[in-house]
């Protein structure tokens, strides 16, 4: 059935984006836990307006990269 092919594919490709998504984001504190503990508490004190602007950043960079991998 070909839908069902493609339909595999995709969760396919979630599953490992997800999978490389959580290695990436577990790497820091499986690394180094003290220092993202010093980070975290450094965010208390950081202001809204920069953390929205790497907010943003990161989800341009994330739509971007996105629609990179759709066209190649």
């Amino acid at each position: 059935h070909k839908g069902y092919s493609a339909q595999k594919k995709t969760m396919e490709l979630v599953l490992a984006v997800l999978g490389a998504l959580l290695v990436l984001e577990g790497l820091p504190y499986l690394t180094f836990p003290s220092k993202v503990r010093q980070w975290a508490a450094s965010l208390q004190e950081a202001k809204d307006s920069p953390m929205r602007i790497i907010g943003l950043v990161a989800v341009i960079s994330g739509l971007l990269l996105l629609l990179a991998a759709r066209v190649f």
